[in-house]
């Protein structure tokens, strides 16, 4: 979305049109416009500012404070790896660095053919089963560091 197309922008105001009669309608907005387009650049965000009379700044925060919400344009494939204290303890940090290691980007990166992103999360709750990663909503329970090229390969065989 480096250049905002005039339907892109249409698309946008019609979102921020939806939400016009909610008292604080910023999250709805922002939310759609995540659901939509993957991330909420700059650009986008001072349309939102243009129609809600909200600052660019105060919608910054909310972009920047939610991790749900990215500035950047996410992967196909959004590996999450949970690293809160159950998975920690059960070798989650080895399991991150063999994925930032095999796609060679650190966590909240992203790769250079856009397929896959990785995110560090907080606890996601699923301790049960620690470590736990998710891809696009598919629970890996309890993995293992041997396990991350196989799931790593599953899904570039997937784009083969």
């Amino acid at each position: 979305m480096a250049r905002l197309s005039d339907a892109s922008i249409a698309k946008i105001n019609e979102i921020c049109d939806r939400y016009v009669d909610e008292k604080t309608p910023l999250m709805m907005i922002l939310s759609a416009i995540q659901e939509e387009y993957g991330y909420i650049p700059l650009e986008v965000q001072e349309i939102v500012s243009e129609r809600t009379g909200i600052s660019v700044a105060e919608i910054y925060g909310v972009v920047t404070f939610y991790s749900f919400f990215s500035l950047q344009p996410k992967g196909k494939y959004v590996i999450g790896c949970c690293l809160g204290t159950a998975c920690y303890v059960k070798g989650a940090q080895q399991v991150i660095d063999k994925f930032s290691e095999l796609l060679n980007i650190a966590p909240g990166g992203t790769t250079e053919d856009g397929m896959f992103t990785l995110d560090a999360l907080r606890c996601i709750g699923a301790c049960g089963i620690a470590p736990a990663v998710t891809i696009n909503g598919k629970v890996y329970p309890k993995l293992k560091v041997s396990d991350v090229p196989a799931v790593v390969e599953e899904y570039r065989k997937m784009e083969a």
